[in-house]
């Protein structure tokens, strides 16, 4: 794949996270404590389906925000393959990524079999008694 393409969409994803990430600290999801946000919830005299409500909305929110930067930190260490010559490549066995998967996911760092695998382990692991 051509670098110069590959790191214009990086850049283009980076910002839509960025503006994104940006977008949940301006609500005061990143600067509030849970612990801050239910207090207010409880002290504003909210019936208690509206407090459940607001706890899941402000979970979901929180989910959508972890993701958010777990994927902005893969595309900065797509960006640090690319400068150091190694973009393309599997991390974990080093052949070169096939050009449909790096075409859909940009920032992956492995190829498709260790891909596989490494989801199968993390489904195992999570699985595990």
């Amino acid at each position: 794949m051509d670098e110069s393409v590959v790191r214009g969409q990086l850049d283009v994803e980076r910002v839509r996270l960025e503006e994104l990430r940006d977008q949940f600290a301006a609500e005061g999801l990143t600067s509030e404590t849970e612990g801050e946000s239910f207090d207010a919830l409880t002290t504003s005299g909210q019936h208690p389906a509206d407090l459940g409500t607001e706890t899941f909305e402000r979970e979901r929110d929180h989910s959508i925000l972890e993701q958010v930067e777990g994927e902005l930190v893969a595309i900065e260490r797509a960006l640090t393959r690319l400068e150091k010559g190694t973009y393309g490549h599997c991390e974990a066995c080093g052949v070169p990524i096939e050009d449909g998967r790096l075409e859909a996911r940009p920032e992956a760092r492995l190829c498709m079999a260790d891909q596989r695998a490494a989801e199968e382990e993390s489904h195992r692991l999570a699985t595990r008694p």
